[in-house]
């Protein structure tokens, strides 16, 4: 019994942080406001590094793409997880020529969305894996945990960038 209270407390937890980090994201943002999104670099890359609307534009598209593994994982019997160029995504996107309203606005539809799926799951849904192209098995709880640890990253280099 105590196991499954910790499991259960930590997947509310885990839960907990999207809402958490997503406040600082919309926190940030608004503090960057579109010119600075737009303009300002990450430090650690020089030219070629990402703007905060980059940043942002890449949570928001890694976030479906996150939900749609976590989907497959409890419709389908151990799928195979596509992997994805996070970099080509930026050029293909477009992403530094997108308005932040727009794509928060889309973060925050999403993010709500994940919070609805995580907390409607069974406990035998809990159980399901698929196979992560770079991670090997990958359970539902990864999915839930790489959510909050991709967010906190990137948390991290929009603070860098903005502080400049």
């Amino acid at each position: 019994m105590g196991l499954n209270c910790d499991v259960a407390r930590a997947r509310a937890g885990h839960i907990r942080l999207l809402r958490d980090t997503l406040a600082l994201v919309d926190f940030l943002a608004a503090a960057a406001g579109q010119g600075a999104a737009t303009t300002l670099r990450d430090p650690n890359d020089g030219d070629t590094g990402w703007t905060v609307l980059e940043v942002l534009c890449h949570l928001r598209d890694f976030d479906r793409i996150f939900l749609e593994r976590a989907r497959r994982i409890v419709a389908e019997a151990e799928p195979l997880l596509a992997a994805y160029d996070h970099e080509q995504m930026v050029v293909d996107g477009r992403y530094n020529e997108q308005d932040l309203s727009v794509v928060l606005a889309d973060l925050r539809s999403s993010r709500a969305e994940f919070g609805t799926f995580f907390n409607s799951l069974t406990a035998e849904q809990w159980e399901r894996a698929g196979t992560h192209p770079e991670r090997g098995r990958f359970s539902l709880d990864d999915a839930l945990m790489q959510v909050g640890l991709h967010d906190v990253q990137h948390l991290e280099q929009i603070t860098r960038i903005l502080r400049g």
